[in-house]
C-alpha cells in the first residue's frame, strides 16, 4: 500500500485539495494547485482535466477545450473527461462534436454510476431529459437504491410527465434520506393535495426535528405552505410562506435598488433602434418569451412547441452569457453595472447575434424555430431588436398581485432574489412595468403582449392571435397542449401536464390582506389594480 506521501498519491492529495477549494468558488486557491499539478505532475490526466475545468468556470472556452484534450491524450477512455470535452464544445457551440463526445461518453459511463450521474446531469442541461433518465436508470440498475440516482430520476420522470413515478422515486429518496428536504418540497409540488391525501403531518413533524438547518426548513415551509393551499387554509398557508420567505432572505446579500437602477440604466442606454455599422442578423428562428417568472412563460411555450414548426429550447442563458462574452472582449474590462450597459449598447449587434445562435443550436432542436423563455431577456429587448430584428418577442403579462403573490410564493432553485419580500418584490415590478413601458414607446410593435388571463378564458381565440403574432399558421394540436410529450422544466412543471384552469386566476383574492401593502406601493407608482 502507497503512503499519501508517495510519488502516485502526490497529485491525488493536490487534486482533492483544488477541488475543495473549486467547491467554496475560490478560484484562486484552485488555480494556483491546478498550476503546480501540471508543473510537478505533467502526466497527470486529472490534473489537465482540473485546468479545463477552472478554464471553463473563467469564460475561457477554447482554453478549456485545450486542456481537456491534453487529458484526453493521457488518458483516452476516461468517462468524467469525455463530459468534460463535452461542456467546452457546448460553450462553443461546436454541435456535431459535441454530439460525437456525448456519445463517447455514454458508452464510456456505462459501468460506472458517478460517470452515469454525471452524463445524466449533462443531458438535462443540453434538454435531452429521455437520455438523463436513461443514464439514470441504467445508475439505479447498477445501484438500486442510490439516493442521488432515485433523486435525478424523480427529477427527470417529473420533467417528462411521468408524475406518479417522481413521486414514487421522491417517496424512496425521503425513506432512505429523511434529511433530505427538497425530496419532501418537489414531492408536494407534483400534485394537488386531497384531505385523504396529504402530508401535512409528515412535514410539521420533520420540521420540529430540525437542528440548525436553516435550508432545510425553508424547504419544508414552502411545501407546508402549498399543502395548506392545496387544503384550503389560506391563513395557515400564508402563516408558513412568510415564515419561509423570510428566512430564505435573510441568507441573502441582495440590494434591490442595484435592479432598480439598472432597468432605468438600460432604457437610457438603448432609447430606440439608433443606426449601428451593422443591420443584425436575418434569422427569424427565435421566440422570445419574455416577462416575469410565475406569469405564463411556460403555458405559451407549451402552446407554441405543439406546432410542428417550434422546438422549445426552455430557458436558454445564451443570450446573457453571448453579450457578456462581447462586453469582455471589446472593453479592457468588465466594470461595474451601468458601464456594462453603456457598453453592450455601443456593440456591433451582427457577430452578438451569431454567437447567441451559435450557443442555442445545441438546444434548437432542428425545426424552424425554436422558443427562448427566459423571462429576464426582457431586460435585454433593446439589444435583441438590434440584433436580431426578425425575432419574435411575446411578452407575458398577468394581474400584478396575481404575479407577485406567484413568485412570492417559489422557493426558485437559482435567482430572483427579489421574491422573498413583498416591499422588494414591488419595488422590482414597478421598475419592470417601467422598462416594459419603454419597449412598447421606444420600439413599437416589436414586444406583443398575451395576457395570462385572456389565455384562460378564452383559449382558442388567444392561442389563435398568438400564433398569428409569430408568423405560424393555425394547428389544432396547440389547443392540446398538455398532451405536448416534450419536457417542462421551469417551477409549473406539473401544472402545464393539465387542461387549462381558472383556479390560478384569481387565488391572490383568498391573501387581500396581507397582499394590502404590497397594492398600496403599486397604486402609488400609477399601476392600476383590478378587483
Amino acid at each position: 500500500m502507497r503512503s499519501e506521501g508517495s510519488p502516485a498519491a502526490a497529485p491525488a492529495h493536490l487534486l482533492r485539495e483544488a477541488l475543495a477549494h473549486l467547491q467554496r468558488q475560490e478560484l484562486a486557491q484552485a488555480s494556483h494547485l491546478s498550476d503546480t499539478l501540471k508543473r510537478e505532475h505533467p502526466d497527470f490526466a486529472p490534473g489537465w482535466q482540473l485546468a479545463s475545468t477552472l478554464a471553463l468556470r473563467q469564460g475561457r472556452h477554447a482554453a478549456g477545450l485545450a486542456l481537456i484534450e491534453h487529458a484526453l491524450a493521457l488518458a483516452p477512455g476516461s468517462a468524467s473527461a469525455l463530459l468534460q470535452k463535452a461542456h467546452c464544445l457546448l460553450a462553443l457551440g461546436r454541435v456535431p462534436e459535441l454530439q460525437a463526445s456525448m456519445l463517447a461518453a455514454r458508452q464510456a459511463a456505462d459501468d460506472d454510476v458517478p460517470s452515469l450521474l454525471a452524463l445524466g446531469a449533462l443531458c438535462s442541461r443540453l434538454g435531452e431529459h429521455a437520455a438523463a433518465l436513461t443514464a439514470y436508470e441504467r445508475a439505479l440498475a447498477l445501484a438500486p437504491n442510490h439516493p442521488a440516482a432515485l433523486f435525478n430520476r424523480a427529477t427527470a420522470r417529473r420533467f417528462l410527465g411521468d408524475l406518479t413515478g417522481a413521486e414514487q422515486d421522491y417517496e424512496r429518496v425521503i425513506a432512505a434520506q429523511p434529511e433530505d428536504c427538497e425530496a419532501y418540497l418537489n414531492r408536494s409540488e407534483l400534485r394537488e393535495q386531497s384531505r385523504a391525501h396529504n402530508h401535512v403531518q409528515e412535514l410539521e413533524q420533520r420540521i420540529a426535528r430540525l437542528q440548525a438547518d436553516w435550508r432545510g426548513e425553508t424547504q419544508l415551509r414552502y411545501a407546508l405552505a402549498k399543502e395548506y393551499e392545496d387544503l384550503g387554509e389560506y391563513a395557515r398557508s400564508w402563516s408558513e410562506l412568510e415564515r419561509a420567505a423570510r428566512l430564505r432572505r435573510r441568507h441573502l446579500r441582495y440590494d434591490v435598488q442595484r435592479d432598480v437602477a439598472s432597468a432605468e440604466w438600460i432604457a437610457q442606454a438603448f432609447p430606440g433602434p439608433a443606426p449601428t455599422t451593422s443591420s443584425g442578423h436575418a434569422s427569424d428562428a427565435p421566440i422570445f418569451i419574455i416577462g416575469l417568472p410565475r406569469s405564463g412563460t411556460t403555458l405559451v411555450e407549451r402552446i407554441l412547441s405543439s406546432h410542428s414548426s417550434v422546438h422549445a429550447a426552455g430557458e436558454l442563458d445564451c443570450l446573457a452569457a453571448a453579450l457578456t462574452e462581447a462586453v469582455r472582449t471589446a472593453e479592457d474590462s468588465l466594470g461595474d453595472r451601468r458601464a456594462m450597459i453603456e457598453a453592450a449598447a455601443r456593440l456591433d449587434p451582427l457577430p452578438l447575434a451569431e454567437d447567441y445562435l451559435a450557443r442555442s443550436r445545441p438546444f434548437a432542436g432542428g425545426r424552424a424555430h425554436f422558443t427562448d423563455k427566459m423571462p429576464l431577456n426582457y431586460l435585454y429587448v433593446g439589444l435583441i431588436r438590434r440584433a436580431l430584428p426578425r425575432a419574435r418577442v411575446v411578452h407575458l403579462v398577468r394581474h400584478p398581485l396575481a404575479v407577485c403573490h406567484a413568485m412570492y410564493k417559489t422557493l426558485f432553485k437559482d435567482g430572483y432574489p427579489f421574491s422573498y419580500d413583498l416591499q422588494e418584490i414591488g419595488r422590482y415590478y414597478i421598475a419592470y412595468r417601467r422598462l416594459m413601458q419603454h419597449w412598447h414607446a421606444s420600439l413599437p410593435g416589436f414586444v406583443h403582449d398575451v395576457s395570462y388571463e385572456r389565455l384562460i378564458t378564452d383559449q382558442r381565440g388567444e392561442t389563435r392571435r398568438l400564433l398569428e403574432l409569430c408568423g405560424l399558421e393555425w394547428q389544432e394540436r396547440c389547443m392540446e397542449f398538455h398532451r405536448n410529450p416534450l419536457p417542462a422544466t421551469s417551477a409549473s412543471a406539473a401544472q402545464v401536464r393539465r387542461p387549462l384552469y381558472d383556479s390560478s386566476v384569481a387565488r391572490w383574492r383568498h391573501y387581500r390582506s396581507q397582499l394590502a401593502p404590497l397594492r398600496a406601493l403599486l397604486e402609488a407608482a400609477g399601476i392600476e389594480i383590478e378587483d
